[in-house]
């Protein structure tokens, strides 16, 4: 059966995952309709492109840039072997994503590999987040400017996760985060920018978080998570995943990259522990991880 162009393009269109082409020098030939919906871009933003010029700009878990260096794509292109890689992609808002990248070579009638494809596909966990949030909606549970839990909400999760520890044993602990130098955002960018600054902290958080946990705004430029079923070690690990995974995210303003960094004071919850005493503690670490330097984490 003979298949024409332009219902090969209908097809991959259709793809639930994102897909690009690139040529030899990761150039961006084709961007397909999910590589728009999932990160923002438009193909007319990015084709004739290079990957790197601050467009997806995926790093590791670790926060290590890839796109500017040998990135799954471009190793594959130079040795021809297919990779999968987990990885965060930049949205076109500014917040980081999770993403799952397969990648293979594209090759001329002769065999000569003459660029690569990408396949990516979101892993954040997009139907219980609307879930959830179609829940605090009907609760008038959340904030109105960042689409999370709000103070009412996070209290009431905390009394919950109280109850559970009592019931069944599960452990639970908290991170309580603060964007540093929030207020020179306002000052220097003005009301509008600030707002942007915290509806991309807010989408990075969530969405890179755990189906079971909760983030919430706490007021300000404060935010909190729940985390239930945690180590110490645990609690630590995701901690400072969401910190560097915000460090290593940008707001593209007209005319030059907004870089943000959070202050982190985690804690798990105690016996002898109250919500107070919990959250007392929790907000004595976020200080003392201000009081080293910002753009830390501090537990105990």
């Amino acid at each position: 059966m003979f298949i024409d162009r332009d219902s090969y393009r209908r097809i991959v269109d259709d793809l639930y995952d994102g897909l690009y082409l690139v040529d030899r020098n990761r150039v961006i030939q084709y961007w397909n309709k999910a590589a728009e919906r999932i990160s923002g871009f438009t193909a007319a933003e990015v084709i004739g492109k290079s990957c790197s010029d601050n467009i997806l700009t995926h790093v590791d878990r670790d926060g290590n840039t890839l796109c500017k260096g040998m990135c799954p794509l471009a190793m594959t292109i130079a040795d021809g072997k297919t990779r999968e890689a987990e990885v965060f992609l930049h949205h076109k808002e500014g917040y980081r994503m999770p993403v799952s990248v397969r990648v293979n070579t594209l090759t001329d009638a002769d065999g000569n590999v003459i660029g690569g494809v990408e396949l990516f596909t979101s892993r954040s966990s997009s139907r219980s987040i609307e879930r959830r949030i179609r829940d605090l909606e009907k609760k008038a549970f959340y904030d109105n400017l960042t689409r999370l839990a709000n103070r009412n909400c996070v209290e009431n999760e905390l009394q919950i996760r109280f109850e559970e520890q009592k019931r069944l044993g599960v452990s639970f602990g908290i991170l309580f985060m603060d964007i540093d130098h929030f207020k020179e955002f306002n000052d220097t960018y003005g009301h509008d920018v600030g707002d942007l600054v915290l509806r991309f902290v807010a989408d990075t958080l969530v969405k890179n978080a755990r189906p079971s946990d909760l983030i919430g705004r706490w007021g300000g430029e404060e935010f909190i998570g729940i985390l239930r079923n945690v180590t110490h070690e645990n609690l630590e690990i995701l901690g400072n995943r969401l910190r560097v995974l915000i460090e290593n995210a940008y707001i593209t303003l007209k005319t030059e990259q907004l870089h943000v960094s959070i202050s982190v004071g985690a804690t798990l919850m105690l016996d002898n522990d109250s919500s107070d005493t919990l959250l007392k503690r929790a907000d004595m670490l976020l200080y003392e991880s201000k009081r080293r330097g910002r753009n830390c984490l501090t537990i105990g």
